[in-house]
């Protein structure tokens, strides 16, 4: 098996695995389980802080088939976990950040999720969208499919216009406490038998 990194290899796979944003975690769970999910979340805080993790979390447990969601055994969940699923869909702002960027999305939402329940679009560090493009996505937040969600992930909310922002659920993700940082690397390097002082 090819060598994957330790972030990758350690992203949380389930709820109960992210570290240190409970009260949104929480706050997700209840959406889920009671079906109010929203149909646009900004996720804003520092870097490191889960953004994107609990992003493609989301995505994956509101398209899993399973009994206990996330199952990690269906298709979906697979698919997910690979990075591969039609549905989830990630754009990097910082790098896709014109116009036409949004006109394409803004193509494709119109047409159904080809397995999941939801079509999810993850664009992170958004703040790094041009004008015109919040202007054309805006349009679009106001009035999506219902099988259609954003999840607007980045470090300077203030960047974004006002109008954008007041259509989204916003969560505040704030910094992981050490303690909790040190408890999960102990956990990652006892997996990895990797030696390791208690100081360092």
């Amino acid at each position: 098996m090819a060598y994957q990194v330790l972030y990758r290899k350690y992203r949380p796979a389930s709820f109960d695995e992210v570290v240190g944003q409970e009260y949104i975690v929480k706050t997700l769970k209840n959406a889920i389980a009671k079906n109010q999910i929203s149909h646009a979340y900004l996720f804003s805080g520092p870097r490191g802080t889960g953004k994107t993790s609990l992003a493609k979390l989301f995505a994956k447990t509101i398209n899993c088939t399973g009994d206990n969601r996330p199952c990690g055994e269906c298709d979906n969940c697979k698919e997910a976990l690979n990075n591969t699923h039609p549905d989830i869909i990630e754009l990097d702002a910082a790098s896709n950040n014109s116009i036409d960027n949004i006109r394409d999305i803004i193509s494709k939402v119109k047409y159904p999720p080809l397995f999941g329940k939801y079509k999810v679009y993850i664009i992170d560090e958004v703040h790094m969208l041009s004008t015109s493009a919040f202007n054309a996505l805006l349009k679009t937040l106001e009035e999506p499919p219902a099988n259609v969600i954003f999840i607007l992930a980045t470090t300077e909310p203030q960047k974004i216009i006002p109008t954008v922002l007041s259509r989204c659920q916003r969560y505040n993700f704030s910094k992981i406490p050490s303690d909790k940082m040190k408890k999960r690397v102990i956990e990652i390097l006892e997996k990895e038998n990797i030696p390791y002082e208690e100081s360092a």
